[in-house]
């Protein structure tokens, strides 16, 4: 049967164009149950069985649940459970969701994809009895839920005339649609609300009540507690007049009442502050924001402010009261108005027992201290309150202190390794998952072999002296280096990068599953891979003594480091040895050593320190943050020991190569291909970004500059302090954290003059170096094979948008890699830490009104001694601090805490609350009466600026690799 669909389609010229399009309708669509016996039997697998098993006691009868759009979007956590199975879902449905979700519709395809969930797809639209025209009149979503109702209809019918010894099969229409609902209930289907059938649920499945999604507002009291937010119309016109802004919200990390806007086209994001102002938006939400009167401006807060109340109810306590700052302190402030769109995801955390005996309201608390708390629903308290869980936000009314969720899943024992490190994954998107087998079967089989028809299309330098240096235990060698002296007296210098793009070729399931992962994510005691080991480990690693492929950056240098001459080819190679950063020094200190790889070397190390300083009289940063390295279990992979990372003259030999290839490479790939070569930029900070820095310079008597990167990198070098030797590695820390972060970009879409690598005062970057650990550098590979003419190019290559989206993800994954690696250093500290106590030398790095927040350079890490209550009132009898906000003081009696001034304290891990165990600082030195706790003897002193460990700043690198 063919039936016509007709639409109306304006031009750009404002033409009215009728569009006709010939729809087909059949009869002989099979229905997909197995207690059909008149529909043709395909080849499908049936899916739906014959006597399908209630779940609810709503429904005692055998059915099938047909799923309106909305409990697709919004119950997707219960319809995962493998206890809700015979499931229709209508092609009408499954299109609705892919336009409004992508990421409901690949969980859903999920679902569908696994034969044992029993989940069937029936295409109604081309069904001939469960087609519906749209009427006049009629809206897009009111046809689609007439469609629903109208299978939901047909599939009733058509089951009902099978004659069945036992009782037919029924359908169970559900819907979240209240009016969907009702007018089905008018026409004598069965339906109701995904709550409502969970309610009934059968003794077996009670739990699964937990994992509905809260939709309907509950008002817990009558007086709501929040503003109003605008609607769409209203926002849409205020930015539109000007009235209004619209940008990302960033919530604080140090106080849960305040919070920042950024907004394209003002430099300083936008302080948001006080419970109302802040109006329900949730960190990374999209809000609109209007600007409050200057003489409501407000300074950033000083207090270290955490929420904890752990009543679930709607109970508000004020805000507390902030101190009122000078006029010229005070930042541009907003409230917000409205939100434009949500940016929810689900939150790992912990659940708060109810003060109420029997309670099923509970207090969830994410492991994201800039989440707010969440209201869910669960009658498995008992068991959760041991184990770390996932929380998934509904809603947040104005009527509720915090937004109201639901409960999705458990991970496992709080506290447990394994737990805590899935934790870490999760928070930070990291996917993890196995590869698949689509991907598996895009790698080569094995043993695996260069071939002479391969040779002939590569260089063969397989009789140079290459060697790789690399940190202790590196299976993913990607680079690998080689210095000779020419005929000529100059020297060649070879840069030689795996050739990963040789084994993933664009398109293929393991190139998408590549940009996807985007980076290796590397945790204190695993690794997450972007591509499968194979590769990773073994045949694109540059391991010593095998022949590999490489791809060479070649220069002929003179004794002064100028490059005279540069080229870039396809390779093999064969690393003469795979040496750690430590076996190379020994190497290059050893006078007695003069074989190939020594004198390779020695070479390369000497012209290394030139290109070094050649790079910092130009204006290149050399910053500070603290790093450690955990020596693990080899069983257990539990921490054992730690201790400060140690930088050796290799370490920067080998960035100094990696570094000066990048800048080679985006040359190259930029003259070649102006539109499309895919940079790496770092812009400079705003002005603003540097007033921490500044102020704290200024309080220990030094000016730090400025205006550019050369004059930031000079008064950095000139400001030390020959008594407190970590003084200006704590001032680097600090710079560190004025930087913006630099990002991957597609050259056509900026100025030349926006290209440039402030941190490394580079005209042009890019990342060439590592192509194991980061898809950016197979994407440059591919460029730069093109420009030398070793492999042609594809259309998505030189797609200026599709590649501006892939570094939208590529800048992404590569910030949750960062984040994550830390948080995982965080959790091996507290591993480390369980058993044992320690007195250790540390500085403070900031002074705030009720807190000390303080570094300790041996764990690299910060905590907070707090000196005052939440409203400045004295925390032990008889000790009371007096803040200084001029001069930036904590006064205690006769003693004075400012920054950078060096203490000591005591690192211990307080367990007694089992479900959320925290590091503690306690003030150890100097000793305050009924404060401080006295010295266990490790740390008698306050002499750590002398300790080894003090004397070794660490450095920016997080590897080798080029920043």
């Amino acid at each position: 049967m063919l039936t016509n669909k007709v639409f109306m389609k304006k031009t750009k010229r404002g033409n009215i164009l009728k569009i006709v399009r010939e729809h087909y309708l059949r009869d002989d669509i099979w229905c997909g149950s197995a207690a059909c016996h008149k529909c043709p039997l395909e080849e499908n697998t049936v899916l739906l069985e014959d006597v399908p098993k209630s779940v609810s006691e709503r429904f005692p009868f055998p059915h099938y649940l047909l799923l309106d759009t909305n409990i697709i979007l919004y119950q997707m956590d219960l319809l995962e459970e493998s206890a809700i199975q015979n499931v229709i879902i209508l092609n009408t449905v499954l299109d609705e969701v892919k336009h409004r979700s992508a990421v409901i519709y690949k969980r859903l395809r999920t679902i569908l994809s696994n034969p044992e969930r029993k989940f069937y797809t029936f295409v109604n639209e081309h069904h001939k009895d469960t087609y519906v025209e749209r009427m006049p009149g009629e809206s897009a979503n009111d046809r689609n839920d007439r469609m629903i109702r109208t299978a939901t209809e047909w599939y009733e019918e058509h089951l009902r005339q099978e004659k069945r010894k036992d009782t037919s099969v029924h359908i169970v229409l559900l819907s979240d649609d209240a009016d969907n609902r009702a007018k089905a209930s008018e026409l004598g289907l069965n339906t109701c609300s995904a709550a409502e059938y969970m309610e009934a649920a059968k003794e077996n499945y009670a739990h699964l009540l937990d994992k509905i999604a809260q939709r309907d507002v509950v008002c817990a009291s009558k007086d709501p507690l929040f503003p109003s937010h605008l609607t769409v119309m209203q926002i849409h016109e205020g930015i539109k007049d000007g009235k209004l802004m619209q940008g990302g919200f960033l919530a604080s990390r140090e106080n849960y009442l305040e919070g920042y806007v950024r907004v394209e086209g003002i430099e300083k994001a936008v302080l948001i502050q006080g419970r109302m102002n802040l109006n329900r938006a949730v960190d990374g939400d999209v809000v609109a924001i209007e600007m409050l009167p200057e003489s409501e401006w407000k300074a950033p807060s000083d207090v270290v402010l955490v929420d904890e109340q752990n009543d679930p109810g709607d109970m508000v306590e004020p805000d507390p009261t902030f101190s009122v700052k000078p006029q010229a302190e005070r930042e541009p402030t907003a409230k917000v108005v409205g939100i434009i769109k949500r940016k929810w995801r689900q939150y790992c955390g912990i659940l708060i027992p109810s003060h109420i005996q029997g309670s099923t309201r509970h207090i969830f608390v994410p492991a994201e201290r800039k989440i707010p708390r969440i209201r869910i629903e669960t009658r498995q308290a008992a068991t959760l309150l041991s184990q770390r869980i996932i929380v998934a936000i509904d809603q947040w009314p104005r009527h509720s202190r915090y937004p109201q969720g639901h409960f999705v899943r458990a991970l496992g024992p709080i506290g447990s390794k394994e737990t805590e490190n899935e934790v870490i994954l999760l928070e930070h998107d990291v996917p993890h998952n196995r590869f698949s087998e689509d991907v598996l079967a895009c790698l080569p089989q094995m043993p695996w072999v260069i071939t002479s028809e391969d040779l002939k299309r590569r260089v063969d330098l397989r009789g140079i002296t290459i060697c790789s240096v690399d940190p202790p235990g590196c299976t993913d060698i990607d680079d690998a280096l080689h210095a000779r002296r020419l005929p000529n007296g100059n020297i060649e210098v070879g840069v030689h990068i795996a050739d990963v793009s040789h084994f993933i070729r664009p398109g293929t399931a393991i190139d998408r599953e590549a940009a996807s992962r985007a980076t290796t994510v590397y945790l204190v005691d695993k690794r997450i891979d972007m591509v499968p080991e194979l590769l990773s480990s073994n045949l694109c690693s540059l391991r010593g003594g095998e022949e590999r492929f490489a791809f060479s950056c070649i220069w002929e240098l003179d004794d002064e480091a100028n490059i005279k001459h540069t080229k870039c080819h396809k390779s093999v190679i064969k690393s003469k040895n795979a040496l750690t950063y430590e076996e190379a020094q020994i190497i290059i200190d050893d006078s007695k050593q003069t074989n190939e790889v020594a004198a390779s070397l020695r070479m390369l190390n000497r012209l290394a320190k030139i290109l070094k300083k050649r790079r910092t009289e130009k204006g290149a940063l050399v910053l500070a943050s603290p790093e450690i390295r955990f020596h693990v279990d080899s069983e257990t992979h539990d921490p054992i020991d730690v201790k400060a990372k140690q930088l050796l003259e290799t370490n920067s030999m080998v960035e100094e190569f990696m570094l000066l290839a990048n800048v080679s490479v985006a040359e190259k790939i930029e003259q070649e291909f102006p539109e499309c070569a895919m940079l790496r930029r770092h812009p400079c900070p705003p002005q603003s970004n540097y007033e921490p820095l500044v102020k704290a310079a200024q309080h220990q008597g030094f000016e730090i500059v400025t205006t550019s990167g050369k004059e930031l990198a000079t008064s950095l070098d000139s400001a030390v302090k020959p008594e407190n030797p970590y003084f200006n590695t704590m001032l680097r820390i600090l710079a560190t954290r004025c930087m913006m972060q630099a990002v991957y970009f597609i050259s056509g879409t900026l100025q030349r003059d926006e290209f440039f690598h402030y941190g490394l005062a580079a005209p042009i970057y890019t990342h060439f170096t590592s192509p194991i650990r980061r898809y950016a550098d197979i994407i440059v590979h591919r460029l730069l094979a093109a420009c030398i003419g070793a492999d042609s190019t594809y259309p998505e290559l030189l797609d200026k948008k599709i590649n501006s989206n892939l570094c939208n993800n590529l800048n992404y994954r590569n910030r949750m890699a960062q984040y994550a690696g830390r948080a995982s250093v965080a959790l091996h500290t507290h591993l480390f830490f369980r058993k044992r106590s320690e007195d250790e030398q540390a500085y403070i790095l900031f002074i705030r009104k009720n807190a000390l927040q303080i570094l300790v350079p041996k764990y690299g890490f910060e905590g907070t001694i707090y000196v005052t209550g939440r409203n400045n009132e004295e925390i032990k009898t008889g000790v009371r601090f007096v803040y200084d906000e001029e001069r930036q003081t904590q006064r205690c009696g006769n003693i004075v805490f400012k920054a950078f001034d060096p203490v000591v304290v005591r690192l211990s891990l307080d367990s007694t609350n089992v479900q959320h165990e925290k590091l503690v600082f306690e003030l150890v030195e100097p000793y305050i009466e009924g404060f401080s706790v006295k010295p266990d003897g490790s740390v008698s002193e306050i002499e750590a600026p002398k300790r080894k460990s003090d004397q070794t700043p660490a450095k920016s690198k997080k590897s080798k690799k080029a920043k």
